[in-house]
């Protein structure tokens, strides 16, 4: 307990030392740089913007609301890491989540690591810290590889080298980006997988793709069954796009039947309801894959 306060206290010291003037450090040759970079500094927040490269788009606010009731507990187990902009000036290069979440929970001061960077090191920096986190869906990986591509200009060879990924396995990503945007979209908010995507891409017409891609998601198709699906198409055969409407009973009742058709419709997902005439029943909603859960979950959560 004795060290984290002594460490807790250095850095407001070294925040101190940042807030004089005198001592203002704009590279790692000027004076006093060697006790500011790689040390923890607890910083003002309202010192700190977002990083404008920052990669991922979407931030989930349950799982905030999760985050900042953690660090109202325990604090800030990881300082964030910070770039220098100007005197008391900085610019988020990794820890968003724990930012916001510490605005959430009220904290004027947050640890972070500094850095001395410049704006294309800034977004080298953030684009591969964030392609490692697991937490981002396959379009965010994707635009994050294609923006170091194009913004740092690096091969695939040298991006491969770079973030210690495959350079197939950066390929298959960036493949995705040839997807419909309404697919992207729904790979984004997890109606379909990356498996799903990866079989959609050989399908040259994007009318074909999104056809497909609705009776996927209508039908609750899993990968394999997508695979023979795409197979069946690009041999040539006549596939059946339709969407398949399960029979309704005629023994449930008319207030049931006759709103049965809107909620699949409204889920997209084969509803099945047992229900006696008294009122008593239930819903059965299935899913076939961690993704179309969570799809389920947000559409039934309202999220």
């Amino acid at each position: 307990m004795a060290k984290a306060t002594k460490k807790q206290a250095l850095g407001r010291g070294l925040s101190a030392l940042l807030k004089d003037p005198e001592n203002d450090i704009k590279s790692v040759a000027d004076k006093n740089a060697d006790k500011v970079i790689g040390n923890v500094v607890e910083l003002d927040l309202a010192s700190i913007e977002v990083n404008p490269f920052q990669p991922r788009t979407n931030f989930s606010d349950e799982a905030l609301q999760e985050l900042a009731s953690s660090i109202r507990e325990l604090g800030i187990i990881q300082p964030i890491t910070v770039r220098k902009l100007d005197f008391n000036k900085y610019q988020l290069v990794s820890g968003e989540r724990r930012y916001r979440a510490s605005k959430i929970v009220g904290l004027e001061t947050i640890p972070a690591y500094i850095r001395i960077a410049n704006d294309q090191e800034s977004l080298e920096m953030a684009l591969v810290e964030n392609i490692q986190r697991q937490d981002l869906d396959p379009i965010e990986i994707a635009l994050s590889y294609q923006r170091l591509i194009d913004e740092i200009q690096v091969t695939q060879e040298k991006l491969s080298d770079r973030v210690g990924k495959k350079r197939s396995t950066i390929t298959n990503y960036l493949r995705l980006l040839k997807l419909h945007p309404i697919i992207q979209t729904g790979m984004r908010d997890g109606f379909v997988s990356m498996g799903h995507g990866r079989a959609l891409i050989t399908i040259d017409k994007k009318k074909d793709q999104i056809d497909i891609y609705e009776k996927i998601v209508a039908d609750g198709l899993s990968v394999r069954a997508t695979e023979q699906l795409v197979r069946s198409y690009q041999e040539g055969n006549k596939v059946d796009v339709s969407i398949k409407k399960p029979s309704v009973s005629k023994t449930l009742p008319d207030f049931v039947t006759s709103h049965l058709e809107t909620i699949r419709e409204h889920v997209a997902a084969k509803v099945e309801i047992s229900a006696s005439s008294s009122g008593k029943g239930k819903i059965v909603i299935p899913f076939h894959s961690k993704e179309e859960f969570q799809r389920l979950r947000k559409l039934l959560s309202g999220e």
